[in-house]
């Protein structure tokens, strides 16, 4: 409890029956993760326990701390940091869902907020965070607070649950996670916020929440208030004020709801029983692992052979959360491929699985590979919205209404768009840009785009029967694009594999060579040297200075965007470099800073080569694009100015 030179009011005192104390964080099953089922040792009978209390809500002083700007995707820093280790940091978490609060509040027309949900990734520090929140929220006088079974619950999920739970009564979602970054101790976590239709909170949002930070004198908590047993059954209620009520929800029913929507399970799970059909799916230790379980065994029936990695680990298992060629190593090899991507012609094809893929450690994010066959994030899109009819929920609307893509994402989406008739829009990286257009019509009343399809190269997929990206949507849209391909293949004859859709689309289209190099936690003096000086050089000066070379420099622009639904304008959201070959093939090179670490700075370079010619398309893209990237780092003079002479990683 707090000390009485701390508190500044208290505001009133009263009995409440609360849930037995229990620390959640060691009250794990371990057989129950494996199962997938969230149950505390030990049943229901210590879950339902209640016993009562003397609680208060107190107002509690406290100072303002620096550096609480939300990122593209909520605020992300080291673990210690929201722990309150340094005495600069104290009260970290408080001071931010006060903030967040107050600006939800603000929005709400200065009306307490009723129901909101609370839920995690799982990661490290998961189960002591959710327990401040709930005291914060229940200060605030919010009066539902609901928190998935185990505390766990995959991003796209709390989205789903958002929009349908009761009819979409949550005004919002607390997410607790730092997506693809690893967690344990020394590592990251991180809290997003998404808004009433389940997407992440807006620019406007995210800018007023960081002025209220700074400007914090005070935040509201319940004092001797117990932990919430995370574990309970589902259905138990906590009262933790005479206003504010906790009520531990099932994670998955309306995330099986939305996904339900948009396939035919029964359909999927005849595809899945046939001869030949095989799925290896990674959860990389993170929060998706449980949700593919849920849908992947126990709705399309496939083996228990078909997961791997899928109980989460507040330390992810000591592994980088990331489904990328570098972090999904295992997952990588398993499908008959190289580390940068490129078949492995030693392992024999038929004995490979038919799909792979993997999640990230808060279940948004994807990766897609058939045998032998690595499919780009950029290819995967485009390749989705040209086999829409495989997918109900944009069949039985007769196609996409609208479709997009961040900027850095290849043009692949583009020509498969243009072709098809679809309306096509380029964004900036951050999911909440698709949530504009995906309620053009629901929020705004304007043009409806949906059912719509949208993605970015960072591993994200998605559809607009959520609010964010969707990694086991992806999975499931694959399974329906292979088990369409195969409508007509006789038993017994070779299925067409994920390499045929992919051959076959590059052979309609064209290929888009196309790679990430990630040059992560660069120091941030010198990051920002890198862009200066594409935007002093190269933007603003004169591109004839930049030295020849066989790869021409022609043209240099940075990305701006207007938004079309609220005509919002966002700024500096990319440094793009245009280039010519001697052959007058074309290419592009942009530069931007990512706003998902935690430390340092990301510089992110997006190289992308168009290729028509069928008889290069076998090529690996990390060696066709490779002298463009030497080209490009060395007009931008990466190896002086940062010291880096090769990315961490390259996608």
């Amino acid at each position: 409890s707090f000390t009485e030179n701390r508190v500044k009011m208290k505001f009133h005192q009263y009995t409440t029956t609360v849930g037995l104390a229990l620390l959640c964080a060691k009250s794990f099953s371990a057989e129950a993760w494996n199962q997938g089922v969230f149950l505390p040792r030990g049943g229901a009978s210590r879950a339902s326990a209640l016993r009562s209390t003397t609680s208060a809500i107190a107002e509690v002083d406290t100072t303002p701390i620096e550096g609480m700007r939300p990122g593209t995707s909520g605020l992300r820093k080291k673990v210690e940091v929201w722990q309150g280790v340094d005495e600069a940091n104290k009260n970290y978490v408080e001071n931010f869902i006060q903030s967040l609060v107050d600006t939800a509040v603000d929005n709400n027309d200065n009306q307490p907020m009723d129901t909101l949900i609370v839920a995690g990734d799982g990661r490290y520090y998961n189960p002591e965070a959710i327990q401040t929140i709930c005291r914060v929220l229940a200060g605030n006088g919010v009066s539902d607070i609901w928190i998935p079974q185990g505390g766990i619950m995959s991003t796209p999920a709390v989205s789903a649950a958002i929009r349908r739970r009761e009819g979409g009564k949550a005004q919002g979602g607390i997410v607790l996670t730092a997506s693809h970054n690893p967690g344990g101790p020394g590592e990251d976590f991180g809290i997003k916020y998404n808004e009433g239709l389940g997407q992440p909170a807006g620019e406007e949002f995210t800018e007023e929440l960081y002025k209220k930070s700074l400007e914090l004198k005070t935040f509201k908590t319940v004092e001797n208030a117990v932990d919430i047993d995370l574990n309970a059954e589902v259905g138990t209620t906590y009262a933790i004020t005479e206003v504010s009520t906790v009520t531990i929800i099932d994670p998955f029913d309306s995330y099986l709801d939305a996904l339900n929507s948009c396939f035919d399970f029964e359909a999927l799970k005849k595809f899945g029983q046939r001869e030949g059909v095989s799925i290896l799916f990674d959860g990389m230790h993170g929060a998706g692992g449980p949700f593919a379980r849920r849908v992947l065994i126990e709705e399309l029936g496939l083996p228990e052979s078909s997961l791997l990695r899928c109980n989460p680990l507040p330390d992810f298992g000591k592994c980088h959360p990331d489904p990328n060629l570098t972090y999904a190593a295992d997952l990588v090899k398993s499908m008959g491929l190289l580390a940068d991507g490129a078949a492995n012609d030693d392992v024999d094809f038929d004995s490979l699985p038919m799909l792979g893929a993997a999640n990230d450690g808060d279940g948004d994010r994807n990766l897609i590979a058939g045998a032998q066959c690595f499919v780009t994030p950029s290819d995967s899109l485009a390749m989705i919205c040209d086999n829409w009819e495989s997918i109900p929920h944009f069949s039985k609307a007769g196609g996409p209404k609208g479709v997009a893509r961040s900027m850095p994402s290849s043009a692949a989406l583009d020509v498969v768009a243009e072709a098809r008739g679809i309306p096509f829009f380029s964004t900036p990286t951050g999911w909440k840009f698709f949530g504009n257009l995906m309620s053009s019509k629901e929020l705004f009343d304007k043009t409806d785009y949906t059912p719509f399809l949208c993605g970015e190269e960072s591993f994200g997929t998605g559809s607009d029967h959520i609010r964010e990206k969707d990694g086991l949507w992806a999975v499931l849209a694959w399974m329906s694009i292979l088990m369409k391909a195969n409508e007509n293949v006789p038993e017994g004859e070779a299925l067409v594999s994920v390499k045929d859709v992919v051959t076959n689309h590059w052979a309609k289209y064209g290929r888009h060579f196309y790679c990430r190099y990630d040059f992560e936690a660069v120091e941030s003096d010198a990051a920002n040297e890198v862009m200066d000086l594409i935007r002093d050089s190269f933007i603003a000066g004169d591109i004839s200075s930049a030295d020849a070379g066989d790869i021409k420099l022609i043209a240099a622009e940075e990305f701006g965007y207007t938004d079309p639904v609220d005509g919002s304008q966002t700024s500096r959201q990319g440094l793009i470099l245009q280039f010519e070959y001697p052959t007058g093939d074309t290419a592009r090179v942009i530069f931007r800073l990512s706003g998902t670490g935690s430390a340092g700075a990301t510089i992110r370079m997006y190289l992308e080569k168009f290729e028509q010619d069928t008889l290069k398309h076998g090529e690996s893209a990390p060696v066709a694009l490779k002298t463009l990237a030497d080209r490009a780092l060395a007009l931008v003079k990466m190896v002086e100015l940062t010291g880096r002479e090769s990315p961490t990683v390259i996608t």
